[in-house]
């Protein structure tokens, strides 16, 4: 079983905002593979279903961004999944706008969710999928950029980002993870 866990903030005053990114590749895997992802439990909502002949529980925590973690290890404890199992989906700006990028482990970096996913999991040891929402510009109000609400023009440039991390999430149920990375890094 694999608890796959994208990170954003509370919607809908969040929604299309580039660090919600997590969210909408929630979205979207619920939508392509039929999973209702409105059970309330533990902070967050969530659905069950299948991908790729695998059981997955698919989790939108709903404490804001920077307590996520506090969802996460509930979800990780009560379903007894283990670290390589939990695979975390979230916004990266230090990675172009369009580009997905696929984890097994490694630090948080400076995104505060990670932080808390880290610090709950006490692990870094999880595989994780970065969606890019950088920017070539200097970035000087950071909290501004990341929830601010994007234009129809540069979300579809996000999107990209999130239909490539549906099919990262995807190729490491199917082929796993070291493979999924070789093939779509």
């Amino acid at each position: 079983m694999y608890l796959i866990v994208g990170l954003g903030n509370p919607e809908p005053e969040y929604s299309k905002t580039r660090h919600n990114m997590g969210f909408d590749v929630i979205n979207k895997l619920a939508e392509k593979y039929n999973i209702d992802v409105k059970k309330e439990k533990f902070n967050g909502f969530y659905g069950n279903g299948i991908i790729e002949n695998e059981k997955v529980i698919l989790v939108k925590p709903q404490t804001y961004m920077n307590l996520s973690g506090e969802a996460v290890i509930q979800y990780a404890n009560f379903y007894k999944i283990e670290p390589e199992n939990i695979i975390i989906i979230y916004d990266d700006i230090d990675i172009e706008t369009g580009i997905t990028k696929i984890r097994k482990k490694g630090g948080p970096g400076t995104h505060n969710g990670m932080k808390s996913v880290v610090h709950e999991l006490n692990t870094t040891e999880f595989p994780r999928i970065r969606v890019g929402t950088g920017s070539k510009e200097k970035i000087t109000d950071l909290i501004g950029y990341v929830i601010s609400k994007v234009n129809e023009e540069e979300y579809e440039k996000l999107k990209v980002g999130i239909n490539k991390a549906v099919e990262a999430v995807t190729e490491i149920l199917k082929i796993g993870i070291d493979r999924a990375m070789s093939k779509l890094n």
